[in-house]
């Protein structure tokens, strides 16, 4: 057996031992730290953590000697955490906290080296009133009003007649009974997709957004209705949670916010496509009201019928209007008035034409006469002749001839054939005939 000199890491005639590792990582099988090592590592690491606030709802609470236990649950989700309070920092406390109370906590980690135990301490607690629940809430409504999730222009239209209705609601809850009866009294054919989930507590919001979810990626879901039949202010936290008003806001399809009575106004109210005050007044404002639509459908119809009839009369005035007028009473007037114009128009152009062809006939004889005044054969008629010598040549001189010339003679009727026998010429003395 080896032997182990006291106050030295070794024994004697043993290798000499690797020195620790520096990191938690550089351990080894080979290497190993020692469970103090380790535990002192912690415990200064922990210890220069920074105190933090946390919120959270105290669900168990014991009070002891000098120090109590107290259980914290979030708000939202299921998770808890055991607190140790020393009872310098309860006396602080106006009242001790109660199962339920929702409030805010300094706390800080301490590990206790010996034990191994890491514990949470707190420094100081205050309980959340009524003021500071509004104050946060404000607050976070202004933040969300000023990133535009309230503004109209992001609001979604409601279907006039949904074919499928989603509804969000606590399981056999009043809402649930109150939109289901009211929609189906309203409209008989109208379906749900209904979602039971917590409507109050730590898991309200994550099975609410969840839900929402769910029924906006379903197709057949027309709109998404939230109901819950109100409560006190801290029951209706969950619809004023930052992470559900924003799932609100990027959903896809018309949110309507049905949670609590006229007076509730949770911010979910606010990025709602519609806010409805009441369970009841949701079912009445996302279907019509089958008799209503059919009294309309009538009414529509007798006033479709009214204003027909009313234009069929007035169309009938007008047409008796225009055949009471003499043209449509008479009407073989305008035509014979328009076949006594065109008579008389015949007789103008006729005597017209008759005139011109008169005058234009007193020209012609006029010029005929003329014509046959100048004409040869009117000259010949008075006893004239016309001589012509053998070439065809009127002979106007009896110098131009001879004896024994055959002539033609043409006379007032027909033709002369003459020999010439003998000429005579004129005395030169006398005057010259005129031709």
């Amino acid at each position: 057996m080896v032997e182990r000199i006291s106050g030295t890491p070794g024994t004697v005639g043993a290798p000499q031992t690797p020195a620790l590792a520096p990191t938690a990582a550089q351990t080894s099988p080979d290497n190993p730290w020692p469970l103090a090592l380790l535990s002192s590592n912690m415990k200064r690491y922990i210890d220069k953590m920074s105190a933090v606030w946390i919120e959270g709802q105290v669900i168990e609470f014991n009070r002891r000697g000098k120090v109590s236990y107290l259980t914290l649950r979030d708000l939202n989700d299921e998770m808890s955490l055991p607190v140790q309070v020393f009872n310098n920092v309860l006396d602080r406390m106006p009242t001790q906290p109660q199962e339920g109370a929702h409030v805010i906590v300094n706390v800080k980690a301490d590990f206790w080296l010996r034990a191994g135990r890491l514990s949470m301490r707190a420094n100081d607690i205050r309980a959340v009133g009524l003021g500071d629940l509004l104050a946060r809430l404000e607050r976070l409504r202004g933040q969300l009003r000023n990133e535009g999730l309230f503004a109209p222009e992001h609001k979604r239209r409601l279907p006039f007649l949904p074919s499928r209705i989603g509804l969000i609601t606590g399981r056999d809850s009043d809402a649930q009974k109150d939109v289901v009866r009211n929609a189906t009294l309203r409209w008989p054919a109208v379906e749900f997709e209904i979602r039971n989930v917590a409507v109050q507590g730590n898991g309200a919001v994550p099975q609410v957004i969840a839900a929402m979810q769910e029924l906006d990626a379903d197709e057949a879901v027309d709109v998404i209705v939230i109901a819950r039949g109100g409560g006190s202010l801290e029951d209706l936290l969950p619809f004023s949670n930052e992470a559900m008003i924003r799932a609100v806001y990027q959903a896809t399809t018309p949110v309507v916010s049905a949670i609590g009575h006229e007076a509730d106004n949770p911010i979910l109210d606010e990025v709602a496509d519609l806010r409805a005050s009441t369970p009841t007044d949701a079912a009445k404002r996302i279907v019509p009201d089958y008799n209503e639509e059919q009294l309309g459908i009538l009414q529509m119809r007798a006033n479709l019928d009214g204003a027909l009839a009313r234009l069929l009369d007035r169309e009938a005035q007008g047409l008796a209007s225009v055949l009471s007028r003499p043209v449509f009473a008479q009407p073989s007037r305008l035509i014979d008035d328009r076949a006594a114009d065109v008579l008389t128009w015949r007789d103008r152009s006729t005597r017209a034409m008759s005139g011109l062809v008169d005058g234009a006939r007193l020209t012609i004889d006029g010029l005929r006469t003329q014509v046959r005044s100048l004409s040869p054969l009117n000259t010949l008629a008075r006893g004239y002749a016309v001589v012509l010598d053998p070439s065809g040549g009127a002979v106007r001189d009896a110098a131009h001839v001879s004896p024994g010339d055959a002539l033609s003679i043409t006379v007032a009727r027909g033709k002369i054939s003459a020999d010439v026998t003998a000429t005579s010429l004129p005395d030169p003395t006398e005057p010259p005939t005129a031709h």
